[in-house]
């Protein structure tokens, strides 16, 4: 295996783990109020989109440019 793929391995798991663990705790939490809460909500809900775009770059959907470009 060279590093590439390792590292393509690497940030698949990763962003799956990040993306479930965010989404999971966004779910448990929804119902609090609070601003503190609402700031924590939105917070929790960036960090389950960043593990989508890292699983989305390593599966090359998102940032790959072509050979030649």
């Amino acid at each position: 295996m060279n590093p590439g793929t390792i590292e393509r391995l690497g940030a698949t798991i990763g962003g799956i783990i990040v993306a479930v663990v965010a989404f999971y705790a966004l779910y448990k939490d929804w119902k609090s109020i609070g601003v503190e809460n609402q700031v924590f909500k939105l917070m929790l809900a960036l960090l389950g989109l960043g593990g989508i775009l890292a699983l989305l770059a390593a599966l090359n959907v998102v940032g790959f440019a072509p050979k030649g470009s």
